[in-house]
């Protein structure tokens, strides 16, 4: 069996990342905005954006629900 801290420690280490990825998203989303001339560059870059930040607002707290320890009986 694995151990419980190193286990932990993964689970805490994706979470983390996914905010990481999800700002880094965000980010690259305002850089195109910023840098569109056109109307169809613009509104990916606000797709982006607004996908990035679901991303981080729902997918680190669906992770920790996931992996809740259940309770006990």
């Amino acid at each position: 069996m694995s151990d419980p801290d190193t286990t932990a420690r993964n689970r805490w280490l994706a979470m983390t990342l996914t905010r990481v990825a999800g700002s880094a998203g965000a980010i690259f989303g305002v850089v195109l905005l910023g840098r569109a001339q056109t109307l169809g560059p613009k509104i990916l870059g606000v797709a982006i954006v607004l996908s990035a930040l679901v991303m981080i607002a729902t997918v680190p707290r669906s992770l920790a629900r996931r992996w809740r320890t259940p309770p006990e009986a």
